[in-house]
C-alpha cells in the first residue's frame, strides 16, 4: 500500500486531471456553439450571394428560372415534383 504522502500526490494528480478535463469540455462546448453560428452565417451569406464576388454580367436567378421554365414548356417536358411524382412543366 502506498504511503500517505504518495496517496496525497496521486489524489492531487487526479484532481488536476479532472480540472483539465472540465476546462477542455467547456472549451469543446464553446467551439461547438461557435460552429453552429458559423454554419448559420455561411448559409446566410450564401443566400445573399456574398460568398464570392458577383459578376454583373450574370443572368439574375429569376430570369434564369423563367427561361428554364419557358424552355421546358416549349418542349412539353415532364418533370418530377418535390415528392417525386411526375408533373407537367410549368409554363
Amino acid at each position: 500500500m502506498p504511503s500517505p504522502e504518495k496517496r496525497a500526490e496521486i489524489v492531487r494528480h487526479i484532481e488536476a486531471a479532472f480540472v483539465r478535463i472540465d476546462r477542455l469540455a467547456a472549451e469543446a462546448e464553446g467551439a461547438r456553439k461557435l460552429l453552429d453560428r458559423l454554419d448559420q452565417a455561411v448559409l446566410a451569406k450564401a443566400f445573399r450571394g456574398e460568398l464570392v464576388p458577383q459578376d454583373s454580367a450574370d443572368e439574375p436567378a429569376l430570369v434564369l428560372l423563367d427561361r428554364i421554365r419557358a424552355e421546358r414548356a416549349a418542349k412539353g417536358a415532364v418533370t418530377k415534383g418535390r415528392r417525386g411524382r411526375p408533373r407537367k412543366a410549368m409554363a
